[in-house]
């Protein structure tokens, strides 16, 4: 007995059998796309880390031109004036107009800490680490030391040449180089490298981190728990950058300290539990550092690079973001300002990031070198402290790149109202910077980072052009606070006590109108 299907079964069968070949081949396209995708990314990812590694030999240059400039024509301000940094940080500030209060020396020191202390302490410190071995540590403290003096002189000069808004002060590069140089496209070209870098790039890998460091704790899919993350930090970026530079003050002075104390007293418990293996750490570090022995294949360029690439990252030095929060303040001496984020490079650098340095490099048993980044450091923590280690360090992490999230924010704000006074560019700005603190959460870890080191290049590139022939105006600045200070004063300063200076006529909020600057 033979079995025979009517022709409209045949039909439908024939019907589903085409169906499924074409939902495969639909796969199979969707795979290949994919696939696709991944690789015109690794391709980006590799065409960017080869700009980087030439345009950076300029940008090293230029770092260790500025830093031993100025600290050659300062006399290592960077060293001599750390008992008069402490003093300073804790002066009141002055009223900017009736009943409303200045942004404090303190406070401004937070907008630019809550900017500094962020991934690049936790996250880049590992990358650094896992590319360019324990030496890139030692290139990152001499940054600092370098950059010490170059964080003076561009802080000093954004207090010199601030202006007064309707909430506080501001200034920054932009303003000095206008001031200045009267070069208004260099300006608005720094203008443009700034708020894309902080508000849109910088700002995605904060999120980035955050969402890398919240999936390793709860081991969750990545997907699914990046986008969670990804809205839950949009929303409360919206609630806070739509409040203004005061909000931003109020939150950061809080936050910042609090965390970046936890962290340190748990770096502290680290050395403690490994004392015995600290002499041979920091010994290490040393010999890597000049390519005495090399560490996973890395040469001695590429320890200095990421070194002083993931440093500069981390305290900012010479980039010209740090100066848009030192102008906030309201001091009675510019020089406090220089004196106050020369400190903040110290704070970040020399303490921070050695924290970070310190977990990695005396983990207990070996750390999967396929790990970087956030994983690294936290999975070399637990190795420490148990498993606990990662939860804790997610919610140190969230908490520090959260701040930073909002110190960048305000660089670009400050910037932003600098080039236009339109509310409607302003908040456009906003959404954009919410748009990228979402998508920073979903993206790919290299290749953020990788544009990260691209525009902090340009930017420190614009910055340290227009400052070195400026180091002259703060060294002025510096010998006016001395000779106050010999002479047992609090130091106070008027434009007219440095005429002739180039910009003199640029420091409109020195001509007396601010009740601190009265003698």
């Amino acid at each position: 007995m033979s079995l025979s299907l009517a022709p409209r079964h045949s039909t439908l069968i024939t019907r589903h059998l085409k169906e499924l070949k074409g939902n495969q081949a639909i796969l199979n396209c969707s795979a290949c796309h994919s696939l696709d995708i991944v690789s015109r990314m690794d391709k980006l990812v590799e065409y960017i880390g080869v700009f980087n590694e030439k345009y950076w030999l300029l940008v090293i240059a230029l770092l260790v031109i500025a830093g031993v400039w100025f600290g050659i024509t300062t006399l290592l301000v960077q060293i001599r004036y750390i008992p008069d940094m402490f003093k300073v940080i804790v002066e009141k500030p002055s009223d900017i107009a009736e009943g409303q209060k200045g942004i404090s020396a303190f406070k401004a020191f937070t907008i630019s800490a809550a900017s500094r202390v962020g991934t690049g302490n936790v996250a880049g410190v590992a990358i650094a680490i896992s590319t360019g071995g324990p030496g890139a540590v030692f290139w990152m403290w001499m940054l600092a030391l370098m950059g010490g003096a170059t964080s003076f002189v561009e802080s000093t000069l954004a207090q010199a040449f601030k202006v007064k808004d309707h909430a506080s002060y501001r200034g920054g590069p932009a303003y000095y180089i206008t001031k200045v140089w009267k070069l208004k496209w260099a300006a608005m070209l720094f203008v443009l490298l700034i708020t894309v870098t902080y508000g849109f790039v910088f700002n995605a890998v904060q999120s980035n981190s955050i969402s890398a460091a919240v999936v390793t704790s709860f081991d969750s899919d990545p997907l699914i728990t990046n986008i969670i993350v990804g809205l839950i930090l949009a929303a409360l970026t919206a609630m806070i950058v739509f409040g203004g530079v005061q909000r931003i003050a109020n939150f950061t002075q809080v936050i910042v300290p609090v965390m970046a104390v936890m962290y340190i007293v748990i770096g502290v418990i680290v050395i403690a539990i490994n004392i015995d293996k600290v002499p041979g750490m920091v010994w290490s570090i040393w010999t890597h550092a000049f390519g005495i022995r090399e560490f996973a294949g890395a040469t001695l360029g590429t320890v200095i690079m990421k070194g002083v690439q993931r440093g500069l990252f981390s305290n900012e030095a010479g980039m010209g973001s740090v100066p848009n929060a030192a102008a906030t303040a309201s001091v009675s001496h510019p020089v406090k300002q220089g004196l106050i984020q020369t400190l903040g490079v110290y704070f970040d650098t020399i303490v921070v990031c050695s924290i970070t340095a310190f977990i990695i490099l005396l983990a207990r048993g070996d750390v999967d070198s396929n790990l970087t980044g956030m994983e690294m450091t936290q999975n070399a923590l637990a190795s420490n402290v148990g498993s606990w280690g990662i939860h804790f360090l997610t919610v140190v992490i969230i908490f520090l790149a959260f701040s930073s999230v909002i110190g960048n924010y305000y660089y670009g704000e400050s910037n932003i109202e600098f080039a236009s006074n339109s509310k409607g560019l302003l908040n456009g700005y906003r959404v954009l910077v919410v748009l990228c603190v979402f998508g920073g959460a979903l993206g790919s870890v290299p290749l953020v980072w990788a544009l990260a080191d691209v525009f902090s290049g340009l930017m420190a590139t614009v910055n340290l052009i227009a400052i070195l022939p400026m180091g002259g105006i703060a060294v002025a600045l510096l010998k006016n606070f001395a000779e106050q200070r010999k002479q047992g004063l609090n130091p106070v300063f008027h434009r007219d006590d440095v005429p002739g200076i180039r910009g003199w006529d640029g420091m409109e909020c020195w001509d007396g109108s601010d009740p601190l600057t009265h003698r």
